[in-house]
């Protein structure tokens, strides 16, 4: 896989706040494919904090949110053997917030599936700061009939 993001390379016309590159006000997360995890590197703006230092939970769970759709729907692609990625949404997740997250550097999330189907998966992802793991994800994420397409609205 490029150094392009699975976002850019998929759906770039996706106006997802989370995801989506043609998002102007959005956080335009870039996950790329490592080895056996989708990683993402994403550094918070004073406006994405809760208080002064500390990014909001909130927005802890956008990242989650749409990080993990992207490893399910890219995950779902390279199993059926798909020059696409399929149109995910997620069903549920449940974010753990272990640790304040400090807004003063880059947070790195790290995802992987960990359960599969033809059509559904489960992620766990984390996201850690300052060498410290912040706050965990487990979601579970359906396919839905829908396929993405360079114009379309992306995996969420």
């Amino acid at each position: 896989m490029s150094d392009e993001s699975l976002q850019d390379r998929y759906a770039p016309e996706t106006k997802c706040f989370g995801c989506g590159p043609a998002n102007s006000k959005g956080l335009r997360i870039k996950s790329r494919v490592e080895g056996d995890e989708v990683v993402l590197d994403w550094t918070p703006e004073p406006h994405h904090e809760a208080f002064p230092g500390f990014v909001n939970g909130g927005v802890i769970g956008v990242l989650f949110d749409c990080h993990c759709n992207w490893t399910a729907a890219y995950h779902l692609m390279r199993k059926a053997g798909a020059a696409s990625p399929p149109f995910t949404v997620t069903a549920d997740y449940a974010v753990k917030l272990r640790k304040p997250t400090p807004s003063g550097g880059a947070l790195r999330l790290r995802a992987r599936v960990v359960e599969s189907t033809d059509d559904r998966a489960v992620v766990e992802s984390t996201l850690e700061a300052d060498g410290h793991v912040r706050a965990s994800c487990r979601g579970r994420l359906w396919r839905s009939a829908r396929a993405i397409r360079r114009s379309s609205v992306g995996p969420m």
